[in-house]
């Protein structure tokens, strides 16, 4: 980190005279921040300065655009943002995450580092402020209480649009492996007991369908992300601007971008409302509860492999025990299980400082920006690890999803059309008592031929197979 030097200089805010690392981009205000909050150890997440970077060169475009800004200040301002931009200044940003509750820390951070950029290659001095100053200059026309949350939103769009990704390619796969199961017939299975008989295929055909859903929960959730608070300044007024700014930030930025972000509709309200977070943060919650059901089937199918159900091989990827050899364990699934856990109470996290806002401002912004670009960050990996390192090489096995069949108490409900539920009651407490198969008693009974079972078989999955 910078200013691990002994050597200071001595900068001032509006408190007062400040020591500052001496080869420090940062300046006094962030020195302070950097002194007052050790909560976590964890730096609020990187991606939310990019994002505010990105607003920060709009910005600086629009002024200049507006006479406000000169063009070498323009110049100088857009550089340094894009070098943040490019990851060369990332240890810079060290303020903790749990911070002043509008971000402002971390704002003022972000804007004493590009002053000293854009001054040094306009040839001032660090920490001077002067020629371009980080308030008056980077920061013109600007507040923290509607550049972080845009910021923030950016970041997670960014992120979310890498999980639509990585989704897409889990249900792919998915579909892949409901193609090449279609003919593998097997018990269906409720309550954790016997049902009628499905296709291996149809169950991971019902996979693919629940990601595909989430994906489109979180597309329609994450499309609120694209309205932006910008230029609102402090309360959303838009005050101390001229009319034109914000529109002229949005084309600044979608320019820069290729996004589709447009400017609030209303100002007031996007400063005080962080629901759109909420939103997108419960899109995410909700993807999480599909694939942790998926991945719990996915070990439940595996268990055993030889006194479980045993009816689908995962690729091992690591041995499975210090003590027991040849074991090899559900190592993905469970991963995956833990960042579903995870992602549910980032959630909860977000909800309840979504909904902590007073009068003209939410003072939890840090906290709902970065636990709802950890939540898209983990199901990112979660989702990739699932469908590269366990989906795409599950087999199944045949012989032991036939010989469950057979022996199902499920399998006899599909002779009541044809002979009756109490009928059918009693071959079912025959095979019980005797542990003969279904198959065994129908056709010893002359209930049916071989030939007519099967066809029975075939039939029982309904069209979708």
């Amino acid at each position: 980190m910078a200013g691990m030097s002994n050597s200071t200089r001595i900068e001032n805010d509006s408190l007062g005279p400040r020591n500052v690392p001496a080869d420090a981009l940062y300046g006094a205000q962030t020195s302070r921040s950097i002194e007052n909050f050790r909560l976590s150890g964890a730096p609020l997440p990187i991606e939310i300065v990019h994002g505010m970077a990105l607003l920060k060169l709009a910005c600086a475009r629009a002024n200049a655009k507006l006479g406000l800004l000169a063009a070498n200040k323009e110049k100088a301002v857009a550089d340094a943002c894009r070098a943040i931009l490019s990851g060369a200044h990332d240890r810079e940003f060290p303020i903790d995450l749990y911070q002043a509750g509008s971000g402002t820390s971390s704002h003022m951070n972000l804007n004493e580092v590009l002053a000293n950029l854009a001054n040094e290659a306009l040839g001032g001095k660090r920490g001077a402020k002067a020629p371009v100053h980080p308030n008056d200059d980077v920061n013109m026309g600007q507040s923290t209480n509607n550049c972080f949350p845009s910021g923030a939103k950016i970041a997670v769009l960014g992120q979310t649009l890498l999980l639509l990704d990585a989704l897409a390619a889990l249900e792919k796969t998915l579909r892949a492996k409901a193609a090449e199961f279609a003919h593998v017939l097997k018990t269906g299975r409720t309550h954790l007991q016997d049902a009628v008989p499905v296709t291996l295929g149809q169950e991971f055909g019902a996979y693919a369908r629940a990601v595909q859903l989430a994906a489109e929960r979180i597309r329609a959730a994450a499309a609120r992300l694209r309205e932006l608070g910008i230029g609102g300044n402090a309360v959303g007024t838009g005050i101390n601007t001229k009319p034109a700014f914000r529109a002229e930030i949005l084309a600044a930025l979608n320019e820069e971008t290729g996004g589709e972000f447009r400017p609030a509709e209303d100002g007031i309200y996007l400063t005080q409302f962080m629901t759109d977070f909420a939103h997108v943060s419960a899109a995410f919650r909700s993807c999480a509860l599909d694939l942790q059901q998926i991945a719990n089937n996915l070990r439940l199918l595996a268990s055993g492999p030889l006194t479980g159900l045993g009816e689908i091989r995962l690729p091992p990827v690591e041995p499975g025990s210090s003590i027991m050899p040849g074991k090899i364990n559900p190592s993905i699934c469970e991963a995956v299980n833990m960042v579903c856990f995870q992602v549910q109470g980032l959630d909860h996290a977000v909800a309840l400082a979504c909904g902590a806002g007073q009068l003209e401002l939410n003072t939890h912004m840090p906290l709902i920006g970065a636990n709802a670009l950890q939540a898209a960050k983990l199901l990112s990996a979660a989702v990739r690890a699932l469908a590269e390192k366990c989906v795409a090489g599950i087999a199944a096995d045949e012989a032991a999803c036939r010989r469950h069949l057979e022996r199902s108490a499920g399998l006899p409900t599909l002779l009541n059309p044809r002979l009756g539920y109490d009928r059918v009651a009693q071959l079912v407490k025959e095979g019980l008592a005797t542990g003969q198969t279904l198959k065994e008693l129908v056709l010893e009974q002359k209930l049916l031929t071989a030939a007519e079972y099967e066809a029975l078989l075939a039939s029982s999955t309904g069209p979708n197979l």
